[in-house]
């Protein structure tokens, strides 16, 4: 049956006397396909591998993948009309089937016109080498149409007795026939006007030589043809390159050499006349439009394609997980010279190109909008070939459809080069971007993508992870507001991001509801703030100044991040309160001794109101009501020379610090006592007649201040000079005794300082690093005595800082002063 080819299945053409034939790989999608030799003779004979390198035929495929047939004009079973008219005939075979049954069977003649025949012609293919040389010798057959493959009949084989070839190899000289030539794979015939020999690479009687850098594959032979009178030696060798491809980064580079020694004897008569250069099977006119780079020289003809330039044709593929690409180019040159042993030879060869495997490691480029609050990053660069099936955001996978159906934005762009890219777009608002609060005020999106694509034709599966982030500051620091009555100390502090970004902390203590209610505050929350009530006497209050006339007091939480419990605000409120309404409550109050405000007493008709400062100053507030009155003025604490800073008829006001005015000493478990009293010495009265009034005993109120022995006080200080603190210091030592009067002994102490980066205390700055310092901002100071005597108590009295480790060095500034 005779079945008519779909309109561009087949394309041919004849160039440099190939026939060159391609099938569209688009029609042959899912069908199996064979290629048979249609000869009239012989029959339909089947194309495979040895037959294609002894024939001069070549079965491949184009860098697209399109099958592709070449065969030489000399090549067998082609019909030659005085080596001017060629022609070949193929058949098709499709089938639906790889064992090729049921196939279709299309009939496809191919016609070459060539008749500007070199003196030699030499072909280099993929799989064999071919040269052919003008001679007027009888043929072989008077039917040039007659295979020699086929059983020939015995003129013929009279005939092919006249021929011989000699063989010149490494291995010594064999003169074999031509029969026995084909057996070992050689092909050997003439034309009317032509003799020509087929080789295949690396045969036995090959040679491996190299020329200017390029390993050259040669055959050295003579046929001989010997009739009674006549011998006729013709020069049939032949040489191809086997190597000489080169690679860079971005170009490809194909160089043979321009003079073949073996193949140009008297090489001072060579000439080059024409250099042609061609993809598949084109000649390209003019190289250099299309970024091609056609040079020679004396010495070498060199052609370099820029990697990914039209002509060729650039895959993705994977290596060892790894995504990269491959260039394939199908190239050919034709050289012709001249030279004093042969008039011209035509020098034609067929390269097919590859580069090696090209890692091209994808990129991930962020071009996200924190004003949009938008993740967008896109994904590239990848060739046509590749595309996006499924997509994982954090540990969720996604297909495509689904992560568009969750709301995510994917679409391809494309880039530069021909090549394109996937934009992902995700809101920073997603549930599956990862959130955290950082510095102060800011949050870090973390978008966490993994990608699945398929690369070519074979769908091979690529996976690329990314991490994208972005920090904005979208975080309010809360502020807090507050406000005094008569009895109590408010705050009202907005409640938003408490507890997920950061808590409260009084002091070092979480601010929960069981401390507030324990520390006696009342909380009250509302939709948007949390309000603390908080009374003067409360654990926390500070005092700021005690006097006759006021009480300054002042309450302060800290703003603690949650994580790293770093403070990023304090929120503080102080007021002052009336000092004499206050005491006056104080007889039907008691206070809890474990508050912050020091120690309160109670004596029958005496009230004394004491704060403990934490740098050690106590104030002292007395009401004393006797009858008679007692001067207020004479009283006195242990130390007779402290005596009130301010008095009236029932008040007296002190202010000392800890280590003055005889204040006495002792640990009871983890506190530190300070203890004082206030005297009125007996007094005699002056009566109406004897004996004398007297009052007795000595009138006495006991001042207590208790103190952590392990806390850290705070203390802030200006810095003026970037440099750390000395590791070292000056104070005065008392050894503890029962004596009355103590003795001062001031001597250098082993003590150390640390700075602390907050008061936490819980990180420090390293030794000797300068710590840069605002004159505004606090300096937090530790102190610790190294000195082991159990006798020995650290009080600082100055503490300053200089710019170097000597004592007396200037200028100096003071931390603090008087403890």
């Amino acid at each position: 049956a005779l079945y008519v080819l779909s309109p561009g299945f087949v394309e041919s053409s004849c160039h440099s006397r190939i026939f060159w034939m391609k099938l569209n790989k688009l029609l042959l999608q899912g069908k199996f396909f064979q290629l048979e030799i249609n000869d009239p003779y012989a029959g339909p004979i089947l194309l495979d591998e040895k037959l294609a390198s002894r024939c001069g035929y070549v079965l491949s495929e184009d860098v697209w993948g399109n099958p592709v047939f070449r065969a030489s004009v000399l090549g067998c079973h082609v019909a030659n009309e005085a080596d001017e008219l060629f022609s070949l005939t193929l058949n098709i075979k499709v089938s639906s089937f790889s064992s090729m049954r049921a196939a279709v069977t299309y009939t496809y003649p191919m016609y070459c016109s060539y008749s500007s025949w070199a003196s030699r012609e030499i072909v280099c293919e993929e799989n064999y080498m071919e040269v052919s040389v003008k001679t007027d010798v009888p043929a072989v057959s008077n039917d040039y149409t007659v295979a020699w493959m086929s059983a020939l009949p015995e003129t013929q084989n009279v005939a092919y007795q006249l021929w011989q070839l000699m063989f010149v190899s490494p291995s010594g000289r064999k003169r074999i026939t031509v029969s026995d030539a084909a057996k070992l794979g050689y092909s050997f015939n003439n034309t009317l006007y032509r003799v020509y020999l087929r080789a295949p690479y690396h045969s036995n009687e090959s040679d491996i030589s190299m020329v200017n850098g390029v390993n050259m594959n040669m055959v050295t032979s003579t046929s001989m043809y010997r009739q009674r009178w006549l011998l006729l030696l013709i020069d049939t060798t032949v040489s191809c390159p086997v190597d000489g491809i080169s690679f860079t980064d971005t170009t490809l580079t194909w160089t043979v050499p321009s003079v073949i020694p073996t193949l140009v004897v008297q090489e001072s008569t060579f000439l080059s006349k024409k250099i042609l250069m061609g993809i598949d099977d084109r000649v390209i006119v003019n190289p250099e439009e299309r970024n091609y780079l056609l040079e020679h020289n004396k010495t070498h003809i060199r052609v370099t394609i820029p990697i990914g330039a039209d002509g060729g044709k650039l895959k993705s593929s994977i290596s060892d997980g790894v995504y990269g690409v491959i260039y394939s180019i199908d190239l050919f040159l034709e050289h012709t010279w001249t030279d004093a042993d042969w008039q011209t030879t035509k020098y034609t060869l067929i390269k097919s190109i590859t580069t090696p495997f090209m890692p091209q490691i994808p990129t991930v480029i962020n071009n996200t909008l924190p004003e949009e609050r938008l993740f967008n990053i896109a994904f590239g660069h990848f060739l046509p070939d590749v595309s996006l099936v499924a997509i994982t955001i954090g540990n969720v996978p996604f297909t495509l459809r689904e992560a568009q159906h969750h709301g995510f934005n994917i679409y391809e762009t494309p880039f530069s080069n021909r090549t394109k890219g996937f934009i992902l777009e995700v809101s920073f608002d997603d549930p599956y971007i990862l959130k955290e609060y950082v510095n102060r005020n800011e949050t870090k999106y973390t978008l966490l993508v993994n990608y699945t694509v398929s690369v070519g034709p074979e769908m091979a599966l690529y996976y690329h992870s990314a991490e994208v982030e972005c920090v904005i500051a979208d975080i309010e620091i809360p502020e807090a507001v507050g406000f005094c009555d008569e009895e109590n100390l408010y705050l009202a502090i907005p409640t938003f991001g408490m507890h997920q970004y950061w808590n409260l902390y009084l002091g070092n203590k979480l601010l929960n509801r069981h401390v507030a209610l324990t520390s006696g505050y009342l909380a009250a929350t509302n939709s948007t703030h949390l309000i603390l009530q908080v009374p003067l006497f409360a654990v926390g209050v500070t005092y700021e100044e005690v006097s006759f006339q006021k009480i300054k007091a002042r309450f302060a939480v800290a703003l603690r991040k949650v994580r790293t419990m770093e403070t990023l605000q304090m929120f503080s409120i102080s007021c002052s309160f009336n000092s004499s309404a206050f005491i006056s409550k104080l007889y039907n109050q008691s206070i809890n001794k474990k508050t912050c405000v020091s120690f309160l007493d109670f004596i029958t008709n005496s009230l004394i109101f004491s704060v403990c400062h934490p740098d050690g100053t106590v104030t002292v507030s007395a009401q004393m009501k006797t009858v008679p009155a007692i001067d207020m003025s004479k009283t006195k604490l242990r130390d007779s020379s402290c005596k009130p800073r301010e008095y009236n008829e029932g008040h007296a006001f002190f202010k000392f610090h800890v280590t003055t005015c005889g204040t006495s000493v002792r640990f009871e478990g983890d506190h530190i006592i300070y203890e004082n009293e206030i005297f009125y010495e007996k007094e005699t009265l002056p009566g109406q007649s004897t004996p004398k009034i007297t009052r007795d005993p000595d009138y006495r109120l006991t001042v207590l201040c208790y103190y952590r022995a392990k806390e850290t006080l705070v203390l802030g200080g200006f810095a003026g000079d970037p440099s750390t603190s000395s590791s070292f210091g000056s104070g005065t030592m008392i050894p503890r005794s029962n004596i009355a009067v103590n003795r001062r002994i001031r001597q250098a102490l082993n003590v150390v300082s640390r700075v602390s980066k907050d008061e936490s205390f819980m990180e420090f700055y390293e030794p000797n690093v300068a710590i840069l310092k605002q004159p505004v901002e606090p300096v937090f100071l530790e102190m610790e005595l190294k000195d082991k005597s159990p006798d020995t108590e650290l009080f600082l009295e100055n503490c300053w800082v200089t710019g170097s480790l000597d004592f007396n060095s200037t200028p100096r500034w003071n931390i603090t002063e008087d403890g």
